[in-house]
């Protein structure tokens, strides 16, 4: 590579460097006396010119510093990439003991990855729950607590295990319900749950002429359709909302309306897949206008061999160079420690 062009490169580095940690226009001053001191001033100004002539930032004002534009962010990202490979976080010994210590409590553990992701990051953590649909039944379990209520355990042959509380309308005998567990076990152990939930059940429904079977098999698709669903979940501490990007509450509505569109998000995060361990939707990936200054960083993960993703949801001014291995390394480490086979509950002799 020229040299002029490895200049250029490290001119752009240094002003978005400069702007994610001041959030301020960046000033040749600044450039010259924080990152390049050995490039002449004349040589910076005239660098800075062709970085705006090439849309990789901009001037808001014609007295004020530069800023990194959409383009110059995903220059940025392309930039940096060798950095971000050399970059390791400790840490991760933590969240494995986490993962072994509740490997039947899949909820707690992805709680508790949530809870560190924000606390680390300071901005809002998201993890999407393990899509079960391709997974195949290993059992299930149907037990009465009360008040009208069945619980739903369905084991997963990965090991995981799902549940889901549904409201009983027919009183049935302890006996009437052993008898349905039994006979649906025979018929569904070692079916995928896509299947189940969207054309086994369905069926049964349909050559049914049992009243009460006919209702159970309603309420045990429902269950099936309930865990079947891809959720996200958020977490953060109020201080993401400290950032300057949040000062007026039209930013931060716009910020809550993309959060609240899941199904498009899981999209993106589907769409922008790539073989990259961490990928980054910003700026105009989101094709909506309202959502320009955001960026979505995630990472795609599995747990028992069943694939979610992870990741944060922050102003497109953020501190890539942390967030990016930092949820590639959480990412890894629950699909590494989780393969099927790996955490085994030990025997107390």
């Amino acid at each position: 590579m020229k040299k002029n062009q490895l200049r250029l490169n490290e001119t752009l580095k240094s002003l978005v460097d400069e702007y994610i940690l001041s959030c301020e226009p960046v000033s040749s001053r600044i450039l010259n006396e924080k990152y390049l001191q050995k490039v002449s001033s004349a040589t910076l100004r005239l660098d800075l010119l062709k970085l705006e002539k090439m849309n990789l930032i901009s001037q808001p004002h014609t007295s004020s510093g530069r800023v990194p534009t959409i383009k110059g962010y995903r220059e940025y990202l392309k930039l940096i990439e060798p950095d971000i490979e050399k970059t390791r976080y400790e840490g991760m010994d933590l969240l494995r003991e986490l993962l072994v210590r509740n490997y039947k409590d899949t909820p707690r553990a992805l709680h508790y990855i949530m809870e560190n992701l924000a606390k680390e990051t300071d901005q809002l953590s998201f993890v999407a729950e393990p899509e079960v649909s391709n997974g195949y039944l290993a059992k299930l379990e149907v037990f009465s607590i009360g008040e009208n209520k069945l619980i739903f355990v369905m084991s997963l042959d990965s090991g995981l295990d799902k549940t889901v509380i549904m409201k009983c309308d027919n009183e049935l005998t302890e006996s009437q319900l052993k008898k349905l567990v039994r006979y649906l076990n025979d018929e569904l152990v070692g079916l995928q749950i896509y299947d189940i939930a969207n054309r086994v059940l369905v069926e049964m429904q349909e050559n049914s002429d049992n009243g009460v079977i006919s209702w159970f098999l309603v309420e045990l698709h429902k269950a099936f359709m309930e865990i079947s669903d891809f959720f996200i979940h958020y977490d953060g501490s109020i201080n993401f909302l400290e950032q300057k990007e949040f000062d007026t509450k039209e930013n931060i509505l716009k910020f809550m309306s993309l959060l609240q569109n899941q199904d498009f998000l899981l999209n993106m995060m589907r769409k922008h897949q790539s073989n990259k361990e961490t990928n980054v939707v910003l700026g105009d990936d989101f094709t909506k206008s309202n959502w320009l200054d955001f960026a979505l960083i995630y990472s795609k993960y599995e747990m028992f061999g069943i694939p979610g993703y992870l990741g944060v949801l922050s102003p497109i001014r953020t501190e890539y160079r942390k967030l990016i291995p930092l949820i590639r390394d959480v990412a890894k480490t629950i699909t590494n420690t989780t393969r099927r086979g790996m955490i085994v509950p030990q025997e107390k002799i």
